[in-house]
């Protein structure tokens, strides 16, 4: 498509776009009175008007029932977790046993490494990207040092070549040949935070597994956003946070896959708690613990039930718009911001550089924008003016055009609040 630095362009984009009406969907903050232009939503989405009718369900039942929620809620508290099942299986690829949620995102990170991460004298390398998110850097410092080894020697990571911003595929199969049968675990992002990167899941998770480890990813800026088939890529397991591309809220519920080709290795070691035991004897309090057959059995703590009720509603929202709609007004709004960004740097005569892959297969909802001759100032300009953007050091800001509630329109706006924010820090 020929795009055009015009908001008469702009609003014709928006009035073909299938997905337009969920905007209405959401609550956007205001500065000086004027509803923001919102490119945050790898950080935190912004909250969906039917969350509250979600909580509030959950809190007068708490009022009205008490403990009695548990089994006589309209939702039971007991088995609430189970309606993500289907949903959610459908958001990442996965069937509906292999997913369930609890915790937060580090918290079962770690519960899975104690399946997954079993090293032995020879086999005890984890191999993870270079500038991974810093929670990944210190959960597996911690895991190698818990198990008695140095990070240094046991923790391998894949570089990007000198000069270049994104990790090549070739260089991520040749290191796992490279530490071949010393590795135990590789885990990586699916999507790198700093540079919005989409790595090749299916080809690095079966070379990770022929050379004989276990294949895991962080998927925090993955879920609800690109394309995955975590079951048929046969990946060991994944964990990824809810409240960045599926708007549940702050810190809120992580999901958790675990391959069903897992489900019955009762030699598989985890944490056990009273939740993973089997569903039909759990109230009989017996002293040995018998897993549910499928991710539910990696539960450990009763469900925190008014956290799970806006992810809820989020990912029935989802099941409602289906990743196929989402992924091709992705690709569309992401190129169109693009675009914009080269008609700016044109006209100011700037020098921005895009240090997002402009393959398409390789970048989703994030645009990472390099800052050459512009800082900090111009990032206090955007956000002064409504442009709610994300800063990284040294100097990069983070634009995440997030299909459900951005606008072609906000896209060219955010060109001119740009293009004005230059200009009047050369005068």
């Amino acid at each position: 498509m020929n795009f055009q630095n015009t908001r008469e362009f702009a609003k014709q984009l928006d009035a073909q776009d299938k997905l337009a009406k969920y905007r209405d969907e959401f609550i956007f903050p205001h500065v000086n009175g004027k509803q923001v232009i919102y490119f945050t939503g790898n950080s935190l989405g912004l909250q969906p008007k039917r969350t509250k009718a979600y909580v509030d369900e959950v809190m007068n039942d708490w009022a009205n029932l008490a403990v009695e929620g548990h089994f006589y809620a309209d939702k039971p508290w007991w088995d609430y977790h189970e309606r993500f099942s289907k949903p959610l299986s459908k958001l990442v690829g996965a069937l509906p046993s292999e997913v369930t949620v609890m915790n937060t995102l580090t918290v079962n990170l770690h519960l899975l490494m104690v399946s997954f991460y079993r090293p032995t004298a020879k086999r005890y390398k984890i191999l993870c990207e270079e500038k991974a998110f810093p929670s990944d850097q210190y959960m597996i410092q911690s895991q190698v040092k818990f198990h008695g080894y140095d990070p240094a020697d046991a923790i391998v990571e894949i570089k990007r070549r000198p000069g270049e911003h994104n990790i090549r595929l070739e260089d991520v199969l040749s290191k796992i040949k490279e530490v071949g049968d010393e590795l135990a675990l590789l885990l990586i992002g699916g999507v790198n935070y700093y540079t919005g990167q989409v790595f090749d899941m299916e080809t690095i998770t079966k070379a990770g597994q022929e050379a004989g480890a276990y294949v895991g990813w962080d998927l925090a800026h993955a879920a609800g956003n690109i394309h995955l088939e975590l079951h048929n890529w046969n990946v060991d397991f994944a964990a990824w946070c809810s409240y960045k591309y599926m708007n549940s809220g702050p810190g809120n519920a992580s999901g958790a896959f675990v391959h069903e080709m897992h489900h019955n290795d009762t030699d598989l070691p985890r944490f056990a708690g009273w939740w993973g035991h089997n569903k039909g004897r759990r109230f009989l309090m017996e002293p040995n613990f018998d897993p549910v057959r499928g991710a539910d059995g990696w539960q450990v703590s009763n469900l925190p039930v008014i956290s799970l009720a806006p992810y809820l509603a989020s990912v029935e929202m989802f099941d409602e718009v289906g990743m196929p709609a989402l992924i091709e007004k992705r690709d569309r709004i992401t190129a169109y911001l693009e675009y914009i960004l080269h008609e700016i740097d044109r006209e100011v005569n700037g020098h921005f550089e895009i240090i997002t892959p402009s393959e398409p297969k390789e970048r989703a909802c994030q645009l990472s924008v390099f800052l050459h001759g512009e800082g900090r100032q111009l990032f206090d300009y955007l956000m002064k003016e409504g442009v709610i953007v994300d800063w990284r050091e040294p100097n990069v800001i983070r634009l995440a055009p997030v299909p459900l509630y951005c606008s072609f329109e906000d896209m060219y706006e955010f060109g001119q609040v740009l293009k004005a924010g230059i200009l009047s820090h050369k005068k």
